[in-house]
């Protein structure tokens, strides 16, 4: 009988160890990325999970030939590490031995070996399992995988719990048309528009919950900036005095992973030309204030702010503070969501707040109502039926510390920290209101 002890792990490519291995031998398996042959030698340039390997193929030193070996086949290779600083990581291998492991039935309909596929977005989504080969976009998600990790540690390290909720819900978080319909079994049923009920509810039991998770918004949008199903980055936080205090978890959050990224995604960021932000105080205005500020560039919008709010006010803390971030506060208390506390001193504006960055909101959070009477109240208020709203209701029932926390939207940060024009770059198969597949 065999016995698996999890002792003979196979080990992914190492460039620290590569790197440490010059003059010696080592094995790699990877993908082949390019193949550039000259009089007497080749180029054979390796892909692996993360990185580009140089390598030098000679029929003098290699002892297989290059007959099957072409861009896109999978192979195992031997050879000895050369230090070559003009090469990718400084390093080259000098080929001993390449055996082909997998081949592909077809060519490449994009030019995967490119810097950048130099297609239209549409193909790119239409063939994403090709084109997330290309270095230059498979780059975009594991900087995002950046982002999620550094997100997890600084939640982590703040003692937050990860929580895992629901997607499918008998009843919508936010509310509204903007909700997916399905059928669950023999009951109606709605994908879940966030984690919020859920995460009010552990803070009664955890103090401090995350969670990263996708949330869906049925949205008949079809911009540069909306997508139906995306990842948030939500946490929420007990025992708090005011929104301010979830502002400056959210500040210091920011600065952390800035700093996780540079010190751990050097490979994508270079790749990517990401320029990241400099984080110190991200300034805060009142939604009256902001609008003040724009003046005559205000939109008539007096409730909320329109997209062109969001460039012009970035705009602003960019020349007036020095920062790519402005906090907007106080959104009138008439307006979703139910679960955002009043202002004590104003109760016609509510504890809430946007974080808009690079001209695009990227955050919504704020202080929640934690006392059963008064959330009953504002439900009323906003034409809502408490009894829809029960088992939410449960967790004021039996008591609540005051709280509050925020949602973040993965892809949006993603594009906005690499610049990017369309949010469908940073979703690795992303779903709008035309696109299902793949």
């Amino acid at each position: 009988m065999l016995k698996i002890d999890g002792s003979q792990l196979i080990k992914e490519f190492d460039v620290e160890e590569a790197i440490s291995s010059i003059g010696k031998d080592i094995e790699i398996s990877a993908c082949v990325h390019k193949v550039r042959k000259m009089s007497e030698f080749a180029f054979v340039i390796l892909r692996t999970g993360r990185y580009l390997i140089q390598t030098i193929y000679s029929p003098d030193n290699c002892s297989d030939t290059l007959e099957d070996v072409k861009e896109g086949c999978y192979v195992k290779v031997v050879g000895t590490v050369k230090e070559d600083d003009r090469a990718y990581n400084g390093i080259e291998i000098l080929l001993k031995s390449i055996k082909v492991i997998a081949k592909m039935n077809n060519d490449y309909p994009l030019h995967v070996s490119h810097k950048k596929l130099g297609c239209s977005l549409d193909v790119n989504l239409d063939m994403r399992s090709v084109a997330l080969r290309n270095p230059y976009e498979r780059a975009i998600f594991k900087f995002q995988e950046g982002v999620c990790n550094g997100f997890r540690e600084f939640m982590l390290k703040n003692d937050f719990t990860e929580i895992h909720t629901p997607k499918i819900v008998a009843q919508g978080a936010e509310g509204g048309a903007n909700i997916f319909h399905i059928e669950y079994f023999d009951k109606p049923a709605f994908l879940n528009q966030s984690p919020q009920f859920y995460k009010q509810t552990a803070v009664a039991f955890f103090d401090r919950v995350f969670e990263i998770a996708p949330v869906y918004r049925a949205e008949k949008h079809s911009t540069s900036r909306h997508i139906n199903e995306y990842i948030s980055l939500d946490f929420e936080m007990g025992y708090i005095d005011s929104m301010y205090d979830v502002m400056n978890m959210e500040t210091a959050l920011l600065k952390y992973i800035v700093s996780y990224l540079e010190e751990n995604y050097q490979p994508e960021i270079k790749i990517l030309d990401a320029k990241l932000p400099v984080i110190d105080k991200i300034p805060a205005l009142t939604l009256l204030e902001a609008k003040e500020v724009l003046g005559d560039k205000a939109s008539k919008n007096k409730l909320d702010l329109e997209p062109e709010d969001e460039v012009n006010l970035c705009e602003y803390a960019k020349k007036e503070f020095n920062s790519e971030f402005i906090f907007v506060t106080h959104f009138p208390s008439s307006k979703p969501p139910f679960y955002a506390m009043n202002d004590k001193k104003d109760p016609r504006l509510a504890c809430k707040f946007d974080l808009l960055f690079r001209g695009l909101e990227i955050t919504s959070g704020g202080q929640r109502i934690h006392d059963y009477d008064e959330q009953i109240a504002k439900l009323q208020s906003m034409g809502l039926d408490p009894e829809d709203f029960k088992y939410y209701l449960e967790a004021h029932k039996y008591g609540l510390p005051p709280h509050g926390g925020l949602g973040i939207g993965l892809e949006r940060l993603v594009m906005k920290l690499l610049n990017l024009s369309n949010i469908r770059q940073t979703s690795m198969f992303p779903r709008d209101i035309n696109r299902l597949t793949p």
